[in-house]
């Protein structure tokens, strides 16, 4: 069965402070504080890039495994669709630095959803054995490398009041290379996801003064009721299809946009705190990184064991959602 081989997690250097954005903005801090759940959290530098956070996490994993660039048949890129630089592939810059000079690289976007959305495009090809060979009949290796970087933190207007739900944007990169075999850390069970496209217009960006800033459309009550429905429909879907129930899993592992709702749904669904990661007190919401992030801190914690079963909640604009099944084998 195919899956994650290993991944890695980088952080940039700087961080958004909560005191700065009160000064911006005239929210009482306390307010502000029950979006971010902590003072301050890692955000891109002047001088970084987040294709170059994507980098850093990439190399590490590619050291770790020890597999040779040339296996590596696809590089996906996965964020919010906003790069440094426009009309560019920063998945084939980041292969070319790999030194990664055979694969497939592309773009997926679809925000805080994107990584894993990658992960399963990357992995429907495996299975059809689309990447075994090049267009010579030659074999071509059977690895994928996705990438996860976006600049979430450069597209907040602090400024705006209005804005404030989006204060706890921080930035991280990300790399998971994906495989199959006995290197196989984590196979993947399930991937369900789904979209609900009446809130296509609630978030949308706008350039002003060089650079793209995310605005709020008109209020409408809601949003988190909609999270908690579709992750539980998503959910429900996802046990069907493995012939499970909640109890089989050890974790759920969610993006952190929102802390009361991850609680809602865990109340929801039935499943106690501490079968979850809670990380608010230190990084507010890294975007896509954030479920491997908390996947990082139960492996290195030492808190899975072969054979545990871990559920994925990521969700993105649009709004998207989806539900990932793993299961560790190490």
């Amino acid at each position: 069965m195919n899956g994650i081989v290993d991944f890695d997690l980088s952080y940039p250097s700087a961080r958004a402070e909560v005191s700065s954005m009160h000064a911006a903005c005239g929210v009482p801090v306390d307010d502000i504080l029950q979006i971010t759940h902590c003072d301050s959290f890692p955000v891109l530098g002047d001088d970084e890039r987040s294709w170059e956070l994507a980098l850093d996490a990439a190399r590490a994993v590619m050291r770790r495994s020890g597999v040779d660039p040339a296996s590596i048949a696809q590089v996906i890129y996965a964020g919010a669709g906003e790069w440094e630089t426009p009309f560019w592939s920063p998945a084939a810059k980041v292969a070319h630095e790999l030194g990664i000079e055979r694969a497939h690289c592309f773009e997926v976007a679809n925000f805080c959803n994107a990584g894993m959305a990658a992960a399963q495009i990357a992995l429907d090809r495996m299975a059809r054995n689309e990447t075994a060979r090049d267009g010579s009949g030659r074999e071509h290796g059977g690895y994928a490398l996705v990438l996860l970087g976006d600049r979430l933190s450069r597209m907040v207007d602090y400024a705006d009041p209005q804005a404030k739900a989006l204060f706890n944007f921080g930035d991280a990169g990300g790399a998971m290379l994906l495989g199959g075999g006995e290197r196989c850390s984590f196979a993947l069970l399930h991937s369900a996801m789904r979209t609900d496209p009446s809130w296509s217009d609630y978030y949308f960006g706008e350039r002003r003064d060089g650079r793209i800033v995310i605005r709020r459309g008109e209020h409408r009550e809601g949003l988190a009721a909609a999270y908690v429905d579709n992750f539980v429909g998503l959910l429900d879907d996802t046990l069907k299809a493995l012939d499970l129930t909640i109890d089989d899993f050890a974790y759920l592992l969610i993006n952190h946009g929102d802390k009361s709702m991850h609680e809602r749904l865990l109340a929801a669904i039935g499943l106690p705190r501490e079968k979850s990661v809670f990380n608010y007190h230190r990084l507010a919401h890294m975007g896509s990184a954030d479920t491997l992030i908390a996947l990082r801190d139960l492996v290195d914690a030492r808190r899975l064991a072969r054979g545990d079963r871990v559920l994925l909640a990521t969700s993105a604009m649009g709004f998207s959602w989806g539900i990932t099944a793993l299961e560790c084998r190490q």
